[in-house]
């Protein structure tokens, strides 16, 4: 009986040897198995909300494209509060995801503060400068001390020999750190992609700004151009009642034009949408100056024609001979009274210059920061319901619509703010117009034009689009003391960088079809902060739980298993 009992237990041991053998066997073909189709399928599972580590298509075809290597040198590193190392998480969480798609993707953070020597602190901040990134300034408070820390949130990306530098920090007027932050992370696959785009380039479309009609010189839109040469050829171009001249363009930027359109150069410019063509209107449909202003003491803002009401009245919208005035605006400096022999200046808000915020959560405005604008005028959305209407930018509530003519005076700065007068509500400045476009001239006759060899006259477009502005100086920069141009949205006098020049590249690409590029845009990720306020008043309550629970389920844990495995060989010696 006793042998039979020995054998018995020799062949369960044997049982379960060979149990756990070909367990282990097993395990290791799967992770074999796995790894060999692992490295020939290659797949990424995101289980966040909101899918913040899966990259856009365009973004994954942009990376795996990449024949040299990008290398990033990322200026966030140090002894930063808690928002901005999350921020540094976020970068190199996202730096990270880009490189599981391509060997090429390259990074390193760095600190350029360098503790205990000023003289190679202050050269690097002096050589990050130059560059083109911005330092921004924080209150560090530690132990009820505080200090100023001074950072350069943003880095420098590198491909065959060119660099461009990128700001990471989204600064926008008006929002919290938190919000800034918080949209500073959903800008980062944009911002990161871009960056790529335009190392990465070569076979550039074309883009032209219009000539001819008393549009903008190139001296007013310079940093536009510049920024705009990163993605595109960009020409200047005079029609002429020459058709052959737009042959080759893909997108026509009409840039504050001041005299009217002969039919010649309207035909040209109509057979060039029907033929596909995107183009970016920003016109006044309000002649109104500041220049009138600094010779007399008031000036009148009057209707400004230049025959191109039918033209985008066909297109679907209208723009209506109307100024607006804008409690949020922009101040401009003013004389309010005299120091001795001289004169005392302020800034005081200047209603006629509206700050227009975006309307949708379309990616040509997402996360778009405020808007400058000057004299802007309304415009309302006509005509065929197959043409697809986005607004894009609109004023505040606290609007007045002024029909024209206007006087327009600096007397308004002196007189009491009557708000029952600012109850017009907001109203759309900028709209996108997407569809198939019916020509303006069918059933007209058509003008004496150069035309192309092989031409055909379209009464019905191909699908386009093409975005219509109310104020031309949304493209206008500024100039310094010296008379050099400043960037497009920078005030000299605020001190303030405005949307414009966001505002109009992510024009441009949209129109020229880079969705792939404001697909990142269109991410939205949550940062799930605390409550400040309730974290203060329980804070030793939240550092027991997190500190004392976690140890205490590790123990009661710990001493369930020692009973129960106690318990149980206790039984099988019985």
């Amino acid at each position: 009986m006793q042998n039979i009992n020995s054998e018995n237990k020799t062949a369960k041991k044997f049982n379960v040897r060979r149990h756990n053998v070909i367990s282990l066997l097993v395990s290791l073909l799967v992770m074999l198995a796995v790894n060999l189709i692992g490295s020939q399928y290659f797949t990424r599972i995101d289980l966040t909300t909101e899918k913040r580590f899966t990259l856009t298509d365009a973004t994954r075809e942009m990376l795996r494209e990449l024949d040299d290597i990008v290398y990033f040198r990322v200026y966030l590193e140090g002894d930063f509060p808690a928002g901005f190392r999350r921020l540094r998480n976020q970068t190199r969480e996202m730096l990270d995801e880009f490189r599981a798609y391509s060997d090429f993707i390259q990074y390193e953070f760095i600190n350029p503060t360098v503790k205990g020597d000023w003289d190679r602190t202050e050269e690097n901040y002096q050589m990050l400068a130059s560059k083109g990134l911005q330092p921004t300034q924080l209150q560090v408070t530690a132990e009820d001390a505080s200090s100023q820390q001074i950072i350069f949130p943003g880095l420098l990306a590198s491909y065959k020999g060119r660099e461009i530098p990128l700001s990471l920090l989204q600064d926008q007027m008006g929002m919290s750190s938190e919000d800034v932050l918080n949209n500073s992370a959903q800008a980062l696959e944009y911002n990161l992609a871009t960056t790529i785009h335009k190392l990465t380039v070569t076979d550039k479309p074309r883009v032209a700004f219009l000539e001819g009609n008393g549009e903008l010189d190139l001296r007013y839109v310079a940093d536009i151009t510049f920024e705009l040469e990163d993605f595109y050829d960009v020409d200047r171009i005079a029609i002429h009642a020459d058709a052959t001249v737009l042959e080759d363009i893909s997108t026509l930027i009409i840039a504050q034009p001041m005299n009217e359109f002969t039919e010649s150069d309207k035909f040209v410019i109509d057979q060039f949408v029907m033929n596909g063509g995107s183009a970016l209107w920003l016109v006044d449909p309000v002649y109104a100056s500041m220049d009138s202003l600094q010779v007399a003491p008031e000036t009148i803002g009057m209707p400004w024609s230049l025959n191109l009401d039918d033209m985008l009245f066909r297109y679907g919208v209208r723009l209506n001979t109307d100024l607006v005035m804008d409690l949020q605006s922009v101040p401009i400096p003013i004389t309010t009274g005299m120091v001795g022999d001289r004169p005392q200046i302020s800034l005081v808000p200047w209603f006629y210059f509206p700050l227009v915020r975006p309307a949708s959560d379309h990616p040509v405005v997402r996360n778009l920061n405020a808007v400058r604008t000057e004299f802007v005028s309304t415009l309302d959305t006509v005509g065929s319901e197959d043409i697809r209407k986005t607004i894009l930018l609109e004023t505040s509530p606290y609007t007045r619509i002024l029909e024209t003519p206007v006087r327009i005076s600096f007397d308004i700065m002196q007189q009491q703010v009557d708000e029952s007068r600012y109850r017009d509500g907001s109203r759309p400045v900028a709209v996108l117009l997407e569809g198939n476009f019916e020509s303006v001239f069918r059933n007209r006759r058509i003008p004496d034009v150069v035309l192309p060899e092989n031409f055909s006259f379209r009464e019905r477009g191909e699908e386009t689009r093409m975005i219509v502005v109310s104020d031309g100086d949304v493209i206008r920069n500024q100039f310094d003391q010296q008379g050099q141009p400043l960037p497009l949205g920078f005030d000299r006098f605020l001190n303030e960088t405005f949307g414009n020049r966001d505002f109009i590249l992510n024009a441009v690409n949209y129109l020229n079809d880079d969705r792939g590029i404001l697909e990142a845009r269109a991410r939205e990720i949550s940062i799930r902060t605390l409550d400040k306020n309730i974290v203060n008043r329980n804070r030793l309550a939240i550092q027991v739980i997190n500190v004392g629970v976690p140890v205490l389920l590790v123990l009661i844990f710990g001493s369930l298993r020692f009973y129960l495995r106690k318990r149980k060989y206790n039984k099988k010696i019985v």
